[in-house]
C-alpha cells in the first residue's frame, strides 16, 4: 500500500494567505478543484491554508519549488469517499486510501491546522492528511512509532531521498537510507528518548516519553513569541538531512516577512556523520565528494581531479575525470607512466576511512612517492609532522570511491594530496624515444616516398579490381532469377519472388490477424523452399522485394499469442508459464546484451509473444524497436509502446534505456503470473490497476491472491513470492533500481538470490500515473 502524499506534496505547498477570517467551507461530494484556478471554495475558515496554490511571491521561496502536479491537473472527492487527483487528460494520479468502515462520507474541509479531512455522517473522520506525513510535519500534528519523515530526492524530484526520521528503538534518530533497498543503515543521529514527536499550535516541538512527560526538543527559549508566528518541521530542505524548525510571522507587516530557521538538528551535519557512519554510508554528500558546513547545512564540492556525477544535484557525488585503465597499471600493481600524474593539495580536509595503506614515520615527500607508485591510491592524506603527539608524520594512502570527504579549518590537522592527471598529458609510454629532429626529418622523407609509391600502386589496382568487378555485375544481372532462387548455403536464408508467395497463401485466402503494419496470411511451403536446421527467432525471417511488393516470411507459430492462452478459458499451467516467463527474459538478454548492435524492443507485451508447438516463447514485432548506437546506452525519442507497460521515463522527457523493456517485463510477468490484464477497469476498483494491487496484496502477506483458482501455484508458494519479488525489482520507478535482464534470468532460474524489493512507486511523488 502507497502512503498518501503529505499535505506539502498533495495540495502542491500548502501555505498561508492571509485573508480574513470565514465561516468553515465544506467539499461536497462531487466538487471538484484544478490546479492553477481559483482555490477560494477549498480555503480553511481562517484563510490561512489552500490547495493548489503557486508561490507568486519570494517570502515563500524556502518553503519548496515545484508543485507535484501540471497546470489543469483536478482533485475531486468522490462518491466512494476517496480524494482523487487527475491530470488534464483525465488520468490518474492517485487517490487516497479507501474507506475501511461502513461509514457514509458527509463532506471534507480544510482545517486552520492545515489539515485536510474526509468526514463521515457520524462526524468521524475518514481520512486526513495529518496520519500520513512525509516529509513535513505542521503544529498539531504528530508523529509515532509507525511514522517517518523522509527528506526529498532532489529539489524537482519529490521520492524518497537518502535520510529518514524516525523511532527506532525508544529513542528518535536521524538515519541515512541505502537508496537501493530503502532500508535505513545501523548507525543512526539520536535525537532524543521516546516515542512519539508533538507538534503544538505554539510551535514547541516535543518527545513524548514512556511515562508521558514531554521533553522539548529545541530549548524553549529558541522558540519566538509563541503563537505570534506559522511554524513547520521538515528534513526536507536541501534534501540534506538536517531536521529544521520554520517560522513565519503572522503579521509581517508592509515589509513582508519570510521564513527563518528557527532550530536544527545536528548542528555539524558533516561531522555527524563522520562520526556515525564508521565505515557505512555515503556521507552527506556522496562518494568522492567533501563536506563542508556552512550556516548548518553541508556544502559539497568535488576535490581536484573530480567532477559532480549531477550538477543540478550536488548531494549525488563526484566522478573521477579519468578513469584509470588496465594498461595504467603493472601486474605487482605499480603504477606506468609516472610522468604522466602530479599533486594537487587541499588543508583541512580528511577522508576518515577508505584506507588499504599507512606510512608512519613519513614525511610529505615520502607520503607523494607511494602514492604515486601505487597503480590504487587516488589520494594521500598528510598529518603534519610538527602537530604529530611523536613529531613525525603519518600517511594515509586512500582509493576509490573515497567516502566520508570532510574539510574543516578548525578540526581537521591534515592535508589531502590528490593524485591527478597532468593537462598536458599524452599517456604514450615512457619507453617511447623520442626522434631528434634529424630524424624525424628523414621519417618525413621516406614516408612520403612510400606514400606516393602506393598512391600509384592503388590506382592501378583499383582501376583492375573496377574493370572484374564490372565484367561480374553484368553476369550476375543475367543470373539474378536463378540465384534468387536458390538458398545461401552460409547463411541458411532465401528470398522469394510476390508469385511464389502468392501460391504458398493459395492467393492469400487465410487470414491470421492484422497489425499497425499490414495483415499476416498462413501459407504452405514445400519442404525444399524451408530451412532443415532449427533457427532462432528472427534467423528464420524470410523477405520478398520486388516493386511494390515488400513481404516478411515467418516460421508458422501453431500457438499464435501469449495473450490468447493467458486471457483466454485454456491458459497454460504452472510450470508452462513458468517456462514462457524464462524464455522471454532470455531473448531479451539476447536484444540487450548478446546483439551485435545493441536493440530497445519497446512493446514488450503479451500480444508481441509468439509460441510454438511447444510453448516455447518468441519476441516478435520490432515495428517500434530501437537501435542503439555502439557505445550509447540511452536513446531520446518520442513515446512508444502500449497502455499498461509504458514505463514512466517515457513521460519525463528524458533519454531512455534497455530499462524500459525491463519495466514492461515487470509487467508481463505479473500478468503471466496472475492470468489477468495489467489494466481491466471491469474489476473492482482497488484491483484495476494489477502493479498496484500485486504490490499491496504482497506487502499485507497474501500472495495467495495471485493462485485462487491453479492448485499447481498454491502448492509453489516459495516460487511465487520469488516471481513477485522479480517483478516488483523489474517495475520500479528508478530505472537505475531495475536490474539487467540478464539478471532477472538468473534470479527466475534460481542462479541469484531475489532480496525483497522496496516500494516500486514514488513514495513522495504523485506519479502513479496509469499510461
Amino acid at each position: 500500500m502507497i502512503s498518501p502524499p503529505s499535505p506539502t506534496h498533495i495540495f502542491l505547498l500548502i501555505f498561508m494567505i492571509f485573508a480574513t477570517v470565514q465561516s468553515q467551507r465544506n467539499v461536497s461530494v462531487g466538487d471538484s478543484l484544478y490546479a492553477g484556478g481559483d482555490s477560494a471554495a477549498w480555503q480553511s475558515p481562517s484563510g490561512d491554508f489552500a490547495p493548489f496554490r503557486t508561490m507568486n511571491t519570494s517570502s515563500f521561496s524556502q518553503f519548496g519549488s515545484t508543485p507535484s502536479a501540471v497546470q489543469n491537473s483536478k482533485v475531486e472527492l468522490t462518491m466512494t469517499g476517496h480524494l482523487v487527483l487527475t491530470d488534464p487528460g483525465n488520468n490518474e494520479l492517485w487517490r487516497s486510501r479507501s474507506v475501511t468502515d461502513d461509514s457514509r462520507v458527509s463532506h471534507a474541509a480544510m482545517l486552520d491546522t492545515g489539515n485536510f479531512v474526509i468526514t463521515s455522517e457520524s462526524s468521524g473522520n475518514i481520512w486526513e492528511t495529518f496520519k500520513y506525513p512525509t516529509d513535513t510535519i505542521l503544529p498539531t500534528q504528530e508523529l509515532d512509532v509507525n511514522g517517518s519523515l523522509s527528506s526529498t530526492l532532489a529539489e524537482t524530484n519529490y521520492s524518497n531521498g537518502r535520510y529518514q526520521l524516525r523511532f527506532d528503538q525508544g529513542s528518535l534518530v536521524l538515519n541515512q537510507i541505502d537508496m537501493f533497498t530503502k532500508k535505513p543503515y545501523n548507525d543512526y543521529y539520536p535525537l532524543g528518548a521516546g516515542s512519539r514527536l508533538i507538534f503544538n499550535d505554539s510551535g514547541y516541538i516535543q518527545i513524548q516519553n514512556s511515562s508521558g512527560s514531554p521533553l522539548n526538543l529545541a530549548p524553549a527559549n529558541v522558540i519566538p513569541r509563541p503563537g505570534s508566528n506559522y511554524y513547520r518541521a521538515t528534513p526536507t530542505l536541501g534534501f540534506d538531512g538536517v531536521f529544521t524548525l520554520y517560522s513565519f510571522p503572522r503579521n509581517p507587516g508592509n515589509g513582508g516577512g519570510s521564513w527563518s530557521v528557527v532550530w536544527s538538528r545536528p548542528e555539524d551535519i558533516c561531522r555527524t556523520f563522520v562520526d556515525i557512519t564508521a565505515t557505512l554510508g555515503t556521507g552527506p554528500c556522496g562518494y568522492n565528494s567533501i563536506c563542508e558546513t556552512i550556516n548548518g547545512r553541508p556544502n559539497c564540492t568535488c576535490p581536484p581531479g573530480f567532477s559532480f556525477l549531477d550538477e543540478k544535484n550536488p548531494y549525488t557525488g563526484c566522478k573521477q575525470d579519468y578513469a584509470s585503465y588496465p594498461e595504467d597499471c603493472n601486474p605487482d600493481g605499480s603504477t606506468i607512466e609516472t610522468d604522466q600524474f602530479e599533486f594537487e593539495q587541499m588543508s583541512f580536509a580528511d577522508f576518515p576511512y577508505s584506507d588499504f595503506g599507512i606510512l608512519h614515520p613519513a614525511t610529505e615527500l615520502e607520503c607523494r612517492h607511494s602514492c604515486l607508485l601505487d597503480c590504487s591510491c587516488a589520494v594521500a592524506i598528510l598529518q603534519d609532522p610538527s602537530l604529530s603527539p611523536d613529531g613525525t608524520g603519518t600517511c594515509w594512502k586512500k582509493k576509490l570511491p573515497l567516502s566520508n570527504g570532510w574539510f574543516n579549518r578548525d578540526a581537521i590537522d591534515r592535508t589531502a594530496l590528490f593524485k591527478v592527471l597532468k593537462s598536458n598529458a599524452s599517456r604514450k609510454s615512457p619507453d617511447t624515444p623520442q626522434p631528434s629532429d634529424e630524424n624525424r626529418n628523414q621519417a618525413v622523407l621516406i614516408l612520403s616516398v612510400l606514400l606516393g609509391t602506393s598512391a600509384i600502386f592503388n590506382f592501378l589496382s583499383f582501376a583492375a579490381i573496377s574493370s572484374i568487378l564490372f565484367c561480374l555485375y553484368r553476369r550476375k544481372l543475367r543470373d539474378v532469377e536463378s540465384i534468387r532462387s536458390k538458398r545461401d548455403i552460409d547463411t541458411n536464408l532465401r528470398s522469394f519472388t510476390y508469385k511464389e508467395l502468392e501460391q504458398a497463401t493459395n492467393g492469400f485466402k487465410e487470414e491470421l490477424g492484422r497489425g499497425a503494419f499490414g495483415t499476416v496470411y498462413k501459407g504452405e511451403l514445400s519442404e525444399g523452399d524451408w530451412p532443415n536446421s532449427p533457427q532462432e527467432s528472427g534467423e528464420t525471417t524470410r523477405i520478398c522485394d520486388e516493386d511494390e511488393h515488400r513481404l516478411l516470411v515467418y516460421e508458422f507459430m501453431a500457438n499464435g499469442y501469449l495473450s490468447s492462452f493467458l486471457f483466454g478459458k485454456l491458459r497454460p499451467s504452472w510450470k508452462q508459464r513458468l517456462q514462457i516467463a524464462s524464455g522471454i527474459a532470455k531473448g531479451l538478454t539476447y536484444l540487450h546484451e548478446e546483439c551485435s548492435t545493441q536493440t530497445i524492443h519497446c512493446d514488450i507485451k503479451p500480444q508481441n509473444i509468439l509460441l510454438d508447438d511447444n510453448l516455447t516463447a518468441k519476441i516478435s514485432d520490432f515495428g517500434l524497436a530501437k537501435l542503439l548506437i555502439n557505445s550509447k546506452t540511452q536513446t531520446l525519442t518520442g513515446v512508444r509502446g502500449t497502455k499498461g507497460y509504458v514505463a514512466p521515463e517515457w513521460f519525463r522527457s528524458t533519454p531512455v534505456s534497455i530499462k524500459v523493456d525491463v519495466y514492461s517485463f515487470g509487467v508481463m510477468l505479473l500478468e503471466i503470473i496472475c492470468c489477468r490484464k495489467c489494466v481491466d477497469f471491469e474489476m473492482e476498483e482497488e484491483e484495476a490497476i494489477l502493479t498496484e494491487w500485486a504490490y499491496d496484496c504482497y506487502i499485507d502477506g497474501m500472495i495467495e491472491k495471485f493462485t485462487e483458482y491453479d492448485e499447481e501455484g498454491r502448492n509453489d508458494l516459495g516460487r511465487l513470492e520469488m516471481l513477485l519479488k522479480v517483478a516488483f525489482w523489474c517495475v520500479q520507478y528508478e530505472p537505475l533500481l531495475r536490474p539487467s535482464m540478464r539478471t532477472v534470468s538468473m534470479m527466475l532460474e534460481g542462479a541469484v538470490q531475489v532480496p525483497s524489493p522496496p516500494c516500486p512507486f514514488p513514495m513522495n511523488s504523485i506519479s502513479k500515473i496509469i499510461v
